[in-house]
Order: C-alpha cells, then structure tokens, then sequence
C-alpha cells in the first residue's frame, strides 16, 4: 500500500507522520528546535533549524519502511513568520514568528493610516501585530541594510518546500495570513505590495494547497534513499488541522488548542466579514474559512501547570476538576503573549481575578482552562455574528486530550464537541494533502470522508451551560476594565 509523509512544523518541534491510503499512521517521529525571545515580547527562530530537525526526523521516519512504497510529501505549519533570503538563497536574519509582538507601531500605522477599510478592501482583514506585512515594514524600519537584500520573502513551511523541491511556492491558506493576499480574488494584492515596499517578484508563487509544486531534490532523495517523490505545497496549521479533522464542507468547525487557540469555520464562498476582528482567509480546500485566533492557549496550562506549580504531571492536576466544572467563582485572563481576537492589542497580559483566601490550587487550575475556553468563544460569537450557524465542533491539538477541558468547552460553547479518532490535525492534513496531490483521492473532501473518524463526542449540560453563560457574561467585561491598566503597565 502507498504511503505519503505529513510533516507539522510547529513553534517548539516538528511532527513528521506516516501514512497510509487508508489513513492509517505507520510512524511518528518529531525533532524539537529552540526558539529565541532577543527581547521581551520578540520570538525567533532559525529557520536552519527547522530544515536540519526535518531531515533528520525524516531518516528516522524512513527506517524499516519500503521506501518504493513512499509517494508523497505535503506540510502544515506555523503561520505568519517571516522568512527572508538574499540573492544566494542564504537566510537573512531569524525567523520573526507568529507570536511576535514588536509590530504594534507598524500595525497601527496600516490599521490607522493606511486604514482598516482600505485593508479590508485590498485584503480582506485588518492589520494584527502577528501579521506578515507589518513584520516586513518592521525590517524596512530597524533593519535597513537587511530589507535591501531581500530577494525571496516566505513562510515557515514554504522553506522547507523550497529546500527539499527547489520550487519558490505557497499556497492560499497560508499567504492569507500575510495581509499582503486579495483574499477574495486569490492574488497577491499590488497596493499592500507598494504600501510595503515589496517588489511581488519577491513573493511565491501561488497554488492550491492540494496541488502538486514539484517533486523531492535528486540530491535530498538519494540521502534519504527515496525515488521521485510529489511534492504538495501544503497548507498554514489552521486549514492543515481542518483538513486532518475533516473540517471541509460549508459551516463545519473546529477548534485547535495548541500553542495558540483558533476557532476556525469553513465556508464555501467568501464571506463579507465587515467587524475585521475575525480573519477571512482561503482554506486549504480550494474554498474559504473564518478563523478567530487567541495567542495562548494550552500554552498556558503548561506555563501554569510546569511552571509556576512546578508540576509537569498534567494529568493529576486535573484530578477532580470534573466536579468542579461549572462552579468555580476564579477567572483567568489567558493573554500571555497579548491577544488577537477580538482585541488586537499586544499590550494585553494574564491575569487571574476573583481569588480569596479560601480559594484552591484545583480552583485556579480549573480557571486557566476556562479562561481559554471564554476567549475562544469571544471567536464562536463574532462567527454567529457574521451569519454563521454552529451546532457542533471538532476538537484538536495537545489540549483536546483533557477530559475536563473538552467538558469546559461543551459548556461554554453550549454544543457538542466531537474528538477526531486521529488527532494529529496539521501533519495528518498534510498527508492528506500529499495523497490529493499524488492522485490518490480526485479531491479533498473525497480523502476527508473516507480517512477522518470521530472517536468521541462531549455533549453539553443544560443546567452546567446555564452557568457557564452568566460567567462568560462576567468575563466579557475584564479585558475592557483592565485595558487601560495594561497601556500603563
């Protein structure tokens, strides 16, 4: 049987699958990398790194397999980064990633300048500090001597495309994110290009997320002892766990909680989406999605779990908190790394309200993994807004392995939450996306139908959701009364 290789590049490692025509995972392998923080607020990574984690994570991934049964290659990966080569193909400076927050001058210059009526109308979205182009005009500002040598701008996953096919590429999903795309013409838009100074022969070229962009390197093959492998461009991590959890017919949603949070809602037609504070992109389907991002989410079980209790053993720190669900009176602002949707400020910070004398070590726990859950319906609700109707979502990432948080979330949201049997989200898209590619399925929902299955489903309590309405209610109202105080702080 066939076989095709979905690789996740995600912030803190990359995850490379294995995989059958029938959706089936032979293999998992991952390569941890570091990420850099120069000062407080930046992140960096080397995108050397990356490629260096890849190939080896694939020698391990190959060994003991019938490499003649290999037939394919396609990505997920983190969004948004900037990636920058000179004339010699050789990076630039660091990768300025995803959750980099020094933007906030050069956001506001395209939000309130430039204006948000006129990025809607070149792009679709408004300006977030996490946002490619404000990154760019970053470089241009601080680092004048570097901006003058770019020669190919891209994303985290279309360097590694370009360094094992040779093909400069992205796709739609992924270039949505970089404010510089006509999401609704599916083109790069000249007026973002001038307003940042990039030259659109500096850009890849666009394609499908599904389409073929060329095949693996000669020289990478022989190393890895393969033959002529098809190389799919892939998707941005979103559309790529979207795919992986068969989110692809119109009003289908799904909700990642990894590092960041997304609430993300496919569509079949490209939607006016006239607030701005939800993203408007292509899916990697070949059709749209509405996305709202928070910046942190299981980020910050583990950064209060490993360490501020000093733990690491998640499991028992949840212990007994499925009673609690619904009755705790402690609230956790989850803005770690500032916050995107709906607020958009990078000024935004954690913080835990409503604690007392009495109150417990579960209490508080349980208030880090609701307060990740309200800020993603802060999403759910912009969506209902815009006109979209949901009665259930999917559920992926390190968080959807909590029994309390997916309860929490049933809750909160007042839906189903269903668990994919296979919950690898942007590497299993990949391997999808690899075999849409390669011919093995006419099309993706054709693959998603047949490989994505439900494991299990979280219903929501009548009396527990009533609840979690008047606290949501009450937590609504904390970002507004602390927004001033985070400016000062």
């Amino acid at each position: 049987m066939n076989k095709y290789i979905g690789i996740d590049l995600g912030t803190s490692s990359v995850k490379i699958l294995l995989v059958d025509t029938e959706g089936a995972i032979i293999k998992t392998v991952s390569r941890e990398y570091p990420i850099f923080y120069p000062q407080s607020g930046w992140s960096e990574q080397n995108p050397i790194d990356w490629y260096n984690s890849t190939i080896d994570g694939l020698k391990e991934l190959l060994n003991d397999v019938e490499l003649d049964t290999v037939k394919g290659i396609s990505f997920g990966g983190q969004m948004h980064g900037l990636v920058i080569l000179d004339e010699n193909d050789e990076v630039i400076r660091p990768a300025i990633l995803w959750n980099d927050g020094r933007t906030a001058k050069q956001t506001a210059y395209l939000n309130e300048v430039i204006g948000q009526d006129n990025l809607m109308d070149y792009t679709a979205n408004i300006a977030f500090a996490g946002f490619t182009a404000p990154k760019i005009l970053w470089v241009k500002e601080n680092e004048p001597n570097n901006f003058a040598r770019i020669r190919k701008i891209m994303l985290p996953k279309d360097y590694l495309a370009y360094r094992l096919s040779g093909t400069f590429a992205t796709d739609y999903s992924d270039a949505s994110g970089m404010l510089l795309l006509d999401v609704k013409n599916r083109c790069w838009s000249e007026k973002m290009c001038d307003i940042c100074s990039v030259n659109i022969d500096t850009l890849p070229t666009l394609f499908e997320s599904y389409e073929k962009i060329g095949t693996l390197l000669p020289e990478i093959a022989s190393e890895l002892g393969l033959g002529e492998i098809t190389i799919a461009i892939g998707a941005g991590d979103n559309a790529g766990a979207a795919i992986g959890t068969g989110i692809s017919k119109s009003g289908a949603c799904n909700v990642s909680l990894g590092t960041s949070g997304t609430v993300f809602i496919s569509q079949d037609h490209f939607v006016n989406n006239e607030c701005g504070a939800l993203h408007n992109f292509c899916h990697a389907n070949g059709k749209y999605h509405l996305m709202g991002c928070i910046l942190s989410a299981a980020s910050c079980n583990k950064w209060w779990v490993e360490e501020i209790l000093g733990s690491g053993d998640f499991r028992a720190e949840e212990d007994g908190l499925l009673s609690l669900v619904g009755e705790n009176d402690v609230y956790f602002l989850p803005y770690l790394m500032g916050e995107r949707t709906p607020h958009n400020d990078v000024d935004a910070k954690g913080a835990f309200i409503g604690m007392r004398p009495s109150t417990t070590r579960k209490e508080m726990t349980l208030a880090v993994l609701e307060g990740v859950a309200y800020a993603l319906r802060d999403s759910l609700e912009l969506a209902k807004s815009s006109g979209c109707k949901i009665d259930a979502t999917k559920v992926c990432g390190g968080g959807a392995k909590s029994e309390v948080w997916r309860k929490i979330l049933a809750n909160v949201f007042g839906i189903p939450v269903i668990r994919p049997l296979i919950e690898e989200g942007p590497a299993y898209g990949g391997a999808i996306l690899a075999m849409v590619a390669d011919g093995a399925y006419k099309n993706v929902e054709e693959a998603t139908d047949k490989l994505v299955k439900e494991k299990d489903i979280t219903y929501p309590d009548t009396e527990i959701t009533a609840k979690y309405e008047k606290k949501y209610q009450a937590f609504k109202k904390m970002y507004p009364a602390l927004k001033n105080v985070y400016k000062e702080t």
